[in-house]
């Protein structure tokens, strides 16, 4: 955390120092049809009045460098070999080429990564419709300069501070300020970088821009709490590490003093056991095997066109079992038809009195800006109009459901049927179920008798029309659900469209319990919402704030909860959930909110995305509890031999011979294998669950190994010899059970270390300090490498037994403490 302030520091400073580097400019006031002539624009952006993002969206690779070398255990690692080389052990420096190789893959790796996730990221880099010289073109938002007139539409992200020209818009400034009120922004209002555009669209001129902007110095006070958000996964790999790094050196230090003190061994004889004990206590490979695999996992994921905003998602998302899914966009594509119109008993009484109806809303159209799939489709399908000229007009709001267009003659609106009609809805409920319950979303037309606002309706909406749209269902989401079933996530559709509607659409879909559906606008406390969370797939006429307080309720009932969205009236909901998925094609403002972007918005990829997650957590598991076999009988052992006041009986190079074979270069392969099953429990007990056997069992062999070896008067060097066979053994007994079910290729890692083991130990074996043993070394091997075997099946048997007691009583406490509460 301080690493990161001192950061946040730095670049802090760096901005300063930007900033002071900027040459005063001239300011204009451009027309907004006309917007900066080229000579303008490039007179800012040499002056350095740009919109370059306040922070890099990756590390750079000179930190990438920094970070991989500079650490804390590299740093123990000097120092241990500086101390070898002192005594002029230069054999037991074996585990500095480890160091380094580990090194350079680490920084090799993440800069792939980030080479790779940078040009995705390009893909789905921000841009704005600008004009300059009379003309609108498309740029990267960083390509922005002062005074440029960018053009805002319907979910479009403000990306610098800026004044509304000409138009207007309404902008959700949550992400900002906390509250989701939507505001109308007209001509001379200010629009604050980071809020997003609702509905409408406006010409603004750029006011602030880059590190000058509002979101920016929000930004650079935010930098400092993100490494709170960290995954389960890397939290207890700091745990660990830290507790490791804190305990090894008073472990050290008293092991050199009870050597050299009370032992009387020589000062190099001291050096060396300690710095064995030290090492072999280090999981200097488990954070780089972590950071690998996240690494390739991102690269994998990118080859699929799933950009990762954040890298702990791909954990998250494996440990997902409640996934929340818009309608549009996830079930449907995201396109919408107008199928038919249908008039209403109203207007057909009255039919005189009226243009034809296809004319009329026609004319409402044309009146309207393309800023969303409803209104575009019935741009295209009502095409001809009276030419009646608009007085004024009000865009789609997702808060109150309608838009509106007011002429001389009167207002007109088009919108939610519930929130339109009202009370008189009853009125008209049988007629418009009969549409819905086919599938369609049906909108009301009417004529309204007030005065528009851009607030709920309050006046009587006389019906003229019942426009019916349909989405059609995404060809590979009946696959997708089934997955999501059989892997038991529950499936919550969340829409702001009628609930039957929604809840035909879900049965198409093939989603399981589709028929069970609510009301939204009948929740009215948080009790009403935790009860339709547990009884309920479909919730229908779902408010923005409602999408949110969904998220909540259930992340509150213990579920870990992913949410997809493509819209702005997502964003407030994807920000809270545990891991929030894009669509692409959707609004700008969600792929930047969002974790997770699907490049092609096709939702049918998010099973391998599951599945890439739960490949690398798991294998994680499996190759971390390697490791921590290593650290328990390194611990463990250093602790018997400070008790028993016995030299610890390892070299480092010894150490260095069983790391690489029996946990380094098995626990890379086997990170890297597929793996499909489900996560269970917490990332730190079940490791440690799986290791313990394994580190028990050396800790008792070895330990008893030099008891006996003392008693019997047999050499220290064929001690140490017969202890790392010993090792040896033991772990590739663990190698073996972590490995099932064996396949060909976790058979040829086995054979392929094994052989490559006892080859080093014959032919390097004066590197790794393997010596003949005696007979008596030799008897007492025999021994405990037979006893090896039983020791350590009844310790899995026995640690295995404790693990499902611990969790029936964990899971007991659970079920008691909601009864108590």
């Amino acid at each position: 955390m301080k690493k990161r302030q001192r950061n946040v520091k730095k670049r802090v400073e760096e901005q300063s120092e930007r900033r002071s580097r900027r040459i005063p400019t001239t300011r204009y006031d451009p027309d907004p049809e006309a917007g900066l002539t080229s000579q303008q624009v490039q007179e800012h952006r040499m002056h350095g009045w740009t919109n370059i993002a306040v922070d890099p969206p990756a590390k750079t690779t000179k930190e990438i460098v920094h970070e991989n070398v500079f650490t804390y255990f590299n740093l123990i690692f000097i120092v241990l070999g500086i101390l070898l080389c002192l005594v002029g052990s230069f054999r037991n420096l074996t585990f500095l080429p480890v160091v380094i190789i580990n090194t350079l893959i680490g920084i090799v790796q993440e800069v792939r990564s980030k080479n790779v996730l940078e040009k995705m990221s390009m893909l789905n880099a921000p841009h704005a419709r600008v004009v300059r010289d009379g003309k609108i073109k498309k740029v990267n938002s960083e390509e922005l300069v002062l005074d440029d007139i960018v053009i805002f539409g319907a979910g479009n992200q403000i990306c610098a501070d800026a004044v509304v020209s000409s138009g207007e818009v309404q902008v959700n400034e949550s992400l900002l300020t906390g509250e989701s009120d939507e505001i109308t922004k007209r001509r001379g209002d200010k629009l604050m970088s980071g809020s997003f555009v609702v509905s409408g669209e406006c010409r603004a001129r750029l006011d602030k821009v880059g590190e000058d902007s509002y979101i920016s110095r929000l930004t650079i006070e935010a930098k400092a709490m993100d490494d709170q958000e960290q995954s389960e996964m890397i939290r207890s790999l700091d745990k660990l590490v830290k507790w490791v790094g804190i305990i090894i050196i008073p472990i050290g230090l008293i092991l050199f003093s009870q050597s050299f003190f009370f032992n009387h061994e020589g000062f190099a004889q001291s050096v060396t056991s300690m710095v064995a004990a030290v090492i072999g206590m280090i999981p200097e490979g488990l954070y780089l095997l972590a950071s690998v695999a996240l690494a390739v996992s991102a690269m994998r994921l990118a080859s699929q066109k799933v950009l990762l905003h954040d890298m702990k998602s791909i954990e998250t998302l494996a440990r997902v079992n409640v996934l929340c899914v818009d309608k549009t966009g996830t079930i449907t594509e995201n396109t919408m038809t107008v199928n038919r119109v249908e008039p209403t008993l109203d207007y057909r009484e009255k039919e005189e009195e009226y243009p034809p109806l296809e004319k009329m809303l026609g004319d409402f159209a044309a009146a309207m800006s393309e800023d969303n799939i409803t209104m575009a489709a019935l741009k295209e399908y009502f095409q001809e109009n009276t030419g009646k000229k608009p007085v004024s007009l009000t865009s789609f709001s997702s808060a109150v459901k309608y838009s509106s267009v007011t002429y001389k003659d009167g207002a007109y609106v088009l919108g939610a049927p519930e929130m339109v009609l009202r009370d008189d809805y009853v009125l008209y409920e049988a007629e418009i179920e009969q549409f819905t319950r086919k599938g369609y979303r049906v909108l009301v037309f009417g004529k309204y008798a007030g005065e528009i606002d851009g607030k709920p309706l309050t006046e009587k909406v006389t019906p003229l029309g019942y426009v019916m749209l349909s989405n059609p269902i995404r060809q590979n989401a009946p696959e997708t659900f089934a997955y999501f079933a059989e892997q038991g996530v529950d499936i919550k559709v969340i829409s702001g469209d009628n609930p039957v509607t929604v809840s035909e659409v879900a049965s198409q879909a093939g989603i399981a319990g589709a028929e069970n559906y609510v009301d939204a606008s009948t929740l009215k406390t948080d009790q009403d919402v935790a009860a339709a969370m547990k009884k309920y797939t479909v919730f229908g006429r779902v408010t923005p704030n409602q999408k949110r307080q969904f998220v909540n309720v259930l992340k509150s009932q213990g579920n870990t909860v992913a949410m997809t969205g493509d819209g702005v009236n997502d964003i407030l909901a994807l920000k809270d959930a545990d891991c929030s998925i894009a669509m692409a094609s959707g609004s700008e403002a969600a792929s930047q909110a969002a974790q997770v972007v699907l490049l092609e918005s096709d939702f049918s990829c998010m099973p391998s995305v599951v599945l890439e997650g739960r490949r690398v957590v798991n294998n994680i598991q499996r190759s971390a509890s390697l490791f921590l076999v290593k650290n328990i009988f390194s611990l463990l052992l250093s602790v018997f031999s400070a008790v028993f006041m016995i030299t610890y009986p390892l070299e480092p190079s010894q150490i260095s011979l069983i790391s690489m074979f029996t946990i380094g270069v098995p626990a890379f392969f086997l990170a890297l294998e597929p793996n499909k099953n489900r996560i269970q429990g917490h990332f730190l007990p079940n490791v440690f669950l799986k290791a313990l056997p394994g580190g028990l069992t050396d800790v008792l062999i070895v330990g008893a190994l030099v008891i006996f070896g003392q008693t019997f008067e047999v050499g220290q060097k064929d001690i140490a010899t017969a202890a790392t066979i010993l090792l040896a053994i033991v772990g590739f007994m663990v190698l073996w059970k972590i490995s099932q079910p064996m396949n060909p290729i976790r058979i040829a890692v086995l054979v392929g270390c094994g052989i490559a083991l006892v080859f080093s130990s014959i032919y390097l074996g004066d590197l790794f300090a393997i010596t003949a043993m005696s007979t008596k070394c030799i008897m007492l091997f025999i021994v405990f490498s037979i006893a090896a075997e039983p020791v350590f099946r009844y310790l899995s048997f026995l640690v295995e037994a404790i693990g499902k007691f611990g969790k029936r009583l964990f899971q007991w406490h659970e079920k008691n403490k909601g009864k108590t509460a």
